[in-house]
């Protein structure tokens, strides 16, 4: 390879690798609000008889943004359902096609996802998250900002694929 290819590489690695970071961060960060909105909502509801009309609608967003930013994390380890047992069974030259393969199918439908959630957050930008007065695009961005991490993540797999994969790792012992 050339070296400017090789610093390239190298430069798209490492912001790949901080976004990802990031991103997966974040996930974390949202499962942590929507368990403590939640529990809120069960004391509001059960113990103080105050029920909060924001509580349900901010955990089922914190949810999406949680899944759809840590898909990004899973894209980037490998770590989704794949052919598992093809996968196994493959080696060499076989298993270097059918990797292409599973990302160009993974890459089409986060293209999908991406082109579609984009739409979908225009279409719905006028319309208001009852309990929380705000805009249902901020729910349905995660779905294009989502998939677009997710892209930079499996294209950052394929080009520098973890040496033993999860599976592989549970395979082996």
């Amino acid at each position: 390879m050339s070296t400017a290819l090789l610093y390239g590489r190298s430069i798209f690695l490492t912001v790949e690798r901080r976004i990802t970071q990031t991103a997966v961060a974040l996930g974390c960060l949202g499962l942590v609000l929507a368990s403590l909105v939640g529990l809120y909502q069960v004391i509001a509801r059960f113990i103080l008889f105050r029920p909060a009309s924001w509580s349900e609608p901010l955990v089922q967003i914190a949810l999406i943004w949680m899944t759809y930013l840590a898909l990004a994390g899973a894209m980037r380890a490998g770590t989704l359902i794949s052919v598992d047992m093809l996968l196994r069974l493959s080696s060499g030259p076989f298993r270097r096609i059918l990797n292409v393969i599973i990302t160009l199918a993974a890459l089409a439908l986060l293209i999908v996802l991406l082109w579609f959630g984009c739409m979908l957050v225009w279409r719905v930008r006028f319309q208001t998250i009852a309990g929380l007065g705000i805009s249902a695009s901020w729910s349905y961005a995660a779905l294009p900002l989502g998939s677009f991490l997710s892209i930079l993540g499996l294209i950052a797999h394929l080009v520098d694929p973890p040496e033993q994969t999860i599976a592989e790792a549970e395979a082996t012992g």
